[in-house]
């Protein structure tokens, strides 16, 4: 996952892969069923929908065009039922230097990126004249056809608290929700897979006229794009993968090896909290706002908090945390400071008043408002991999890793719809082992997909090289954490399409 976002995307081909009868590999030639897909031409137009619609309006203020693009639901019928999947672009205005297209993935699964080519084309600064870049709405999120399974949450993260009767209680709920996208959705689960959506991304670089397609993809876009390399090998250009994900530990249980790396990230912060006792009360050491921050988790286990016009108990109380820790820099931890000292007042006074970035979070995590963003989510994940069906599997591995993982083994290692989902992965999960040239950025600090997870990916993509952000506490560095020598080498190699010839650090 990605900090406060959603995403996926990408392909297509000539040999058939088992018996699945799907496409797979390099060009897409003649008579391989999709001429008529790849023969369409898009009818760019105006983002806006309407007065409501700000990003939008942000999209057509920046001189951006939306499209819409036709795939088959599944590809192994093309002929068969279709769906659109919706695209932005910010066309380069330097025809003759041009390099190509580029798609963006914002990360998630299940993240929207039509407006991620405006801060993408702020970090390229004048190479993004060279470029068309290309937003997309994964099939089934955003504006692509979105699934919604009608949840009464926005996301199926939880904690499982510290008793057995609570880890019941959110084995039902993701049973429920589970059971909500079959009964809602279910003849279209079997097609809301990564390997579709690369095929979808192929497609589209068929459709835009290019030989090649460049890519740019964050945390799960990385898992994407690495799928994408081995599927369309030939097809893949000048490729980015920020906050990598292990293809080989992709998957709804993956997020166990985020756990310790959780940990650390708090007493990180706890730091810097302690040092503004008098702003925030939270302890005047790291160790007193490690307490603080237990005391109302324990506290929220006895009785729910009440902010605002929610209740949070210990299975959400987590989420808020883990939503302020993936980034170091002083606003992130000033709004996780707010927030804790929100939840603090709730857990010691009774009630409390949330201010407008926790009120905000707590409607997505306990209402159904982003429905659709956690249904998508869910859908991917399941849809992807299989994962182990029995509840004691999971407990026992938040038993196991309780003692050095208290707060956030519960949650990173705790059950998710996959393990009640009714449809199994109509193919076997992708094996990421290729010489494909790509640039793998991570920072060491990394609570989501933790710094190890970048060496796994840099080690299956033999010819890729790894550039390091040494100290930071961040997920996503590109463009987006403000370090000058990371944007200036990722846009040396984007310019150039020249890997560096090590693996430097910044």
């Amino acid at each position: 996952m990605r900090k406060s976002t959603k995403a996926a995307t990408a392909v297509l081909a000539l040999a058939v892969l088992g018996t699945t009868g799907y496409l797979t590999h390099t060009a897409l030639a003649e008579g391989d069923g999709l001429g008529r897909f790849a023969n369409q031409k898009i009818d760019w137009h105006k983002c806006q929908l309407d007065e409501n619609d700000e990003v939008g309006a942000e999209l057509d203020a920046a001189g951006a065009q939306c499209g819409e693009v036709t795939v088959p639901l599944d590809y192994r019928k093309p002929n068969g039922r279709t769906i659109e999947v919706a695209m932005s672009r910010l066309e380069g205005s330097d025809k003759k230097h041009k390099i190509g297209s580029m798609l963006l993935n914002t990360g998630g699964p299940a993240g929207e990126g039509l407006d991620y080519v405006l801060p993408v084309s702020d970090a390229m600064g004048k190479l993004s004249s060279r470029f068309d870049l290309i937003g997309m709405d994964p099939r089934f999120v955003g504006r692509s056809n979105p699934i919604d399974c009608g949840w009464d949450v926005g996301t199926w993260v939880r904690s499982a608290g510290t008793e057995r009767d609570g880890f019941d209680e959110i084995v039902d709920m993701q049973a429920d929700l589970a059971e909500r996208c079959e009964r809602t959705k279910g003849d279209l689960l079997p097609h809301v897979t990564t390997r579709n959506t690369a095929r979808d991304m192929d497609l589209i670089r068929r459709v835009l006229g290019e030989r090649k397609l460049s890519y740019l993809g964050y945390s799960y876009g990385t898992y994407l794009g690495s799928v994408y390399t081995q599927m369309f090998p030939k097809r893949a250009d000048r490729v980015v993968l920020d906050g990598a994900v292990d293809p080989d530990r992709y998957g709804a249980t993956m997020f166990g090896d985020a756990a310790g790396h959780a940990e650390n990230a708090l007493k990180d912060w706890a730091k810097w909290a302690a040092k503004r006792d008098a702003e925030y009360g939270l302890g005047a050491t790291q160790d007193e706002v490690v307490a603080t921050v237990d005391s109302i988790m324990e506290a929220a286990a006895e009785e729910p908090l009440r902010i605002g016009e929610y209740e949070l108990d210990d299975s959400a109380a987590p989420i808020v945390l883990l939503d302020g820790l993936s980034d170091d820099r002083e606003p992130s931890n000033t709004k996780l400071a707010e927030a804790v000292a929100t939840m603090h007042t709730a857990a010691t006074q009774g009630s409390a008043k949330p201010g407008p970035e926790l009120e905000g979070m707590l409607g997505f995590v306990l209402t159904g408002a982003e429905s659709k963003y956690g249904s998508a989510q869910a859908s991917i994940l399941c849809g992807d991999v299989d994962v182990p069906t029995d509840p004691d599997w999971y407990w026992n591995d938040i038993e196991e890793h309780r003692a050095d993982e208290p707060r956030f083994g519960p949650v990173y290692r705790d059950i998710s719809p996959c393990a009640s989902w009714s449809t199994e992965p109509i193919e076997e999960p992708t094996t990421v082992d290729n010489d494909v040239p790509a640039l793998v950025v991570a920072a060491t600090g990394d609570p989501m997909t933790p710094y190890e997870h970048a060496e796994a990916l840099h080690g299956k993509l033999s010819e890729s090289r790894l550039l390091t952000l040494d100290g930071a506490r961040v997920h996503g560095v590109y463009g987006e954490y403000g370090n000058s020598c990371i944007d200036k080498r990722v846009n040396k190699y984007l310019a150039s399409g020249k890997l560096p010839s090590g693996n430097p650090t910044c």
